[in-house]
């Protein structure tokens, strides 16, 4: 597993967008994003950790090097 950096839950939806992900909904401090057929949910806060942001990757379908290259 990659060391991922330490981001917000807005930088890593900004980062999910670039991907081509549309944030459909949010409810809470949760925020649903889809892509085709493949959809995640970012937890809306100051610090993801790294084991929320690996399983949100998978959930998405992004590999983590895709996503630390659009940080």
């Amino acid at each position: 597993m990659p060391n991922f950096p330490i981001i917000s839950g807005f930088e890593a939806v900004r980062a999910l967008q670039k991907l081509g992900f549309i944030v459909i909904r949010q409810k809470g401090s949760y925020i649903i994003l889809r892509k085709g057929s493949q959809g995640c949910v970012v937890p809306n806060h100051r610090e993801i950790k790294m084991g929320t942001l690996a399983g949100l990757l998978k959930q998405a379908g992004v590999s983590a090097d895709e996503f630390i290259a659009v940080l």
